[in-house]
């Protein structure tokens, strides 16, 4: 089974190196960058907005536990977004791609 995994960092730049890092340790196949999102949410209490980046990431299922603890160590939030979704289809051969390059 095959995930999308969804992150949003505070800028493009940290988007980008935590997407290297991923790849780098083969936890995900390919990553999207979203340069500019804007986010409310609630934290501590109040509602809160912030200019983001996302990054869209391609990976197995298997990965994932992985996946969320390298983030979480080198996040700069205190509780970065993770959100995994599950792929219900796709390209057979994509998908084989995807399964080749991560571990």
């Amino acid at each position: 089974m095959y995930v999308i995994v969804l992150i949003t960092c505070p800028g493009k730049e940290e988007s980008e190196a935590i997407a290297g890092v991923l790849l780098k340790e083969r936890l995900i196949a390919c990553a999207n960058i979203i340069p500019s999102v804007t986010s409310f949410f609630w934290w501590t209490g109040k509602i809160h907005k912030a200019d983001e980046s996302m990054i869209i990431a391609k990976t197995k299922k298997s990965s994932l536990r992985q996946l969320i603890q390298r983030v979480k160590k080198i996040h700069q939030y205190e509780n970065p977004e993770i959100i995994a979704l599950p792929v219900i289809g796709g390209s057979k051969e994509y998908m084989k791609w995807i399964e080749d390059e991560t571990k």
